[in-house]
Parts: structure tokens; sequence; C-alpha cells
């Protein structure tokens, strides 16, 4: 019996199998509410976590490593403000926000919140950012590791080290201190603290995930960097060469090192313009091809070839549409199906204007091309 993690590894390395994995990240909370009331027993026995596995929709099983990658201490949540609007808090990153209640559903929002300030706004600043990213705290792992490893040896689904968004990288966390716009002026009015900054945080990351893989090898780990909107990425190839390129490449190096298979991406946007340079650092793969950026996985693995491997890419505002357009979307991701390197996802979570029937729809569809059943599409 072929086992998901035989085919996760016969995917991602362009070989045949008996279909290929079917992954998918997951839903707004307004999705899911949503759903129970529509959809009904369809539904009612989800566990929701889609990163895991999710048996109703034939998702494989993946598993994580539980690193903290985060503060320790975090800063105070702190309520600064609060109307029948809006409310305005400090939260555990130290960023001062200001977000409208209405829409809330289990704590996810309808939109992004507004930024007010951030931890950092000098050079002395980090200081206090560097105490709270001490590595390989006892504090940033499980109690029960060694006794995971022993399990986790016998896997037969893929490994990864940290939960999503558990280690975001190096543009994301400069953003998550100083914010975007003082970020944007940071690289040219204060080097010292930026390369400072990135060699930190690549020390940190190595560091803390050095204690597990001393113990285990994991099949991928993901860096999360969202450095990109809809025009391109927030950060021109010149500086990430200068700035982060050197620290991506050492942190990939380590990993190899330790026996991980395959370093990947993270971003939203259209990031194509630093692609090429994450590919000369050593990363292998990207996701999640946001399609309302104009970033199309064909036209990817086109311009770069089987070097990097593509997961996402399907298109969120068809899945509105219907089944014919959804039909038409899928046909598109045959020949990446077929050729392997690739696994289709939605390009990210699932929004509340997706019914479920559509959504339904969708799945079934895909899991037909992931089978090689590409003639239920005709």
């Amino acid at each position: 019996m072929v086992s998901d993690l035989d085919r996760f590894v016969a995917c991602m390395d362009y070989h045949a199998c008996d279909r290929r994995p079917n992954h998918e990240l997951g839903t707004w909370p307004q999705t899911r509410q949503l759903w129970r009331q529509t959809a009904g027993d369809a539904v009612k026995d989800f566990s929701w976590n889609w990163f895991v596995s999710e048996p109703a929709l034939g998702l494989d099983r993946r598993e994580y490593v539980p690193v903290n990658y985060d503060f320790i201490p975090l800063f105070q949540h702190e309520v600064i403000e609060v109307t029948s609007d809006y409310e305005i808090v400090r939260n555990s990153k130290g960023i001062v926000t200001k977000a409208l209640k209405a829409g809330t559903v289990d704590g996810g929002r309808m939109c992004m919140d507004q930024y007010l300030s951030f931890p950092v706004a000098r050079p002395e600043d980090f200081t206090d950012i560097k105490r709270r990213l001490i590595a390989a705290l006892p504090a940033r792992y499980p109690p029960d590791l060694d006794d995971r490893v022993q399990n986790w040896k016998q896997r037969d689904y893929p490994l990864v080290l940290g939960h999503n968004c558990a280690a975001n990288g190096f543009y994301w966390r400069a953003r998550e201190f100083m914010g975007t716009e003082n970020l944007s002026t940071a690289w040219y009015e204060y080097p010292d603290l930026m390369h400072e900054m990135m060699e930190f945080y690549a020390d940190f990351i190595i560091e803390t995930s050095r204690p597990v893989l001393d113990k285990i090898q994991v099949e991928y780990f993901v860096l999360n960097e969202d450095l990109a909107m809809k025009s391109g990425p927030l950060i021109g190839p010149d500086i990430y060469r200068g700035f982060i390129f050197p620290h991506l490449k050492r942190l990939v190096a380590f990993f190899r090192s330790r026996g991980t298979r395959y370093f990947a991406v993270d971003s939203d946007g259209d990031p194509t313009l630093l692609l090429s340079l994450m590919l000369e650092a050593g990363v292998d793969t990207f996701w999640p091809i946001e399609r309302a950026s104009n970033v199309n996985p064909v036209a990817l693995r086109k311009r770069f070839g089987k070097s990097l491997r593509l997961w996402g890419g399907v298109d969120k505002r068809v899945l509105i549409e219907g089944p014919a357009a959804i039909r038409e979307h899928l046909r598109e991701l045959i020949p990446l199906i077929e050729e392997g390197g690739y696994i289709p996802t939605i390009d990210h979570t699932v929004p509340p204007d997706i019914s479920w029937d559509h959504f339904r729809y969708y799945m079934d569809g895909k899991q037909a091309l992931l089978a090689g059943d590409f003639g239920k599409l005709e």
C-alpha cells in the first residue's frame, strides 16, 4: 500500500505514483460558520485542521514538530480603547492595532487590522526584541519530544518542522518589528541594524531548530515571508541580495546538512522577481501562488523549470463562479499534475463567498485529476 509519505516524496521528486498528494490550507472562521448552517451533516465531523488532515475530504495526513519560534516572553496583551465599532489593543508581538468588530467569528476578522505602532522605532529598541528571542530554550519544545521522536521515526506521512507560520522569515519578522513603511526605509537609514537583524534571526532559527534536527530528519521546512503585493515584491533584488540572501543561503545549508528534503518559502502577492535569488540560495519550493496577483503555476514552471516545486495556484475567485468555470480552471493544471513537483491547493484559506456545493465540486474534480482521471473534466 502506498503511504502518504511515499506519495508526497514521489510527487516532489517528479516520480510516478498511484496519485498526487491531496492538500488544502483551511477556511475562514466565517466559512465554517456558514457551511455548518448550509451543509449540515456533510461537515459535522470536520476537524477543520486541514494542514494535518481531513478524512472526509480525502486530505492526506501531515504532522508537525511543535517548535515555538515566537517571543518568550510575549508582550503583555493590553486593551487600550474599546468602542461599539472597534478595539485598539497591544498584541503579544508588541504591535498596537485597531480592529473592526463587525463580522468577527471565533477571533477571525472580516478585514485586516489597522496597524498603529510597532515595538522597534529606533535601533536601540532591538535589544528588547533580542531578549525575547533566546534560541533553544527548553520552553520552545514539547516536554515529551523524545517520545514523539520515537513515534515519528516509524511514520508513513510527511513530517514538518514547525506549524504553519511558526518560523516566519526575515522580511516577515522585520516587518512585525518595525511595520512596512518603516522597514522600507530602514534598509537605507539603518543598514547596520538591518544587517544585525538578519544575521540574528538566521542564527535564532538555526539554533532553535538544531536540537530537533539532531534527533530526527523532517521532510520539509517552511519559511513564511509574505514579502510581496499584487504589483511585485516589497523589497528589491539588490536589497534582498545584500541583506537577506547570505543568511537565507546558510539557513538552507543548515537544514540540508540535517537531512531536510525540501525547503519552502511562502509568500502572498507576486514575488517572482526574487524567486531566482531564492533558488540560488537553495530554496526549492514556493507557495501558495496567489492568482489574484497574476501569478500562474504553469508560467512559473515554464520560467523556472523543475528546480522550483510549486504548491497552490488554484484561484479561489473561480470557485465562486460554479462548476463550468471550475472545470475549465482545473484543466489548466493537468500538465503540472502529470509532471509532478506540483500540489494543487486553493491559493489561500477558503473565504465565505465560496459555497459548500462549489467547494465540494472543486474537491471532487481535483481528486479525479490527482488520481490521473483527466477525462472526468471533459
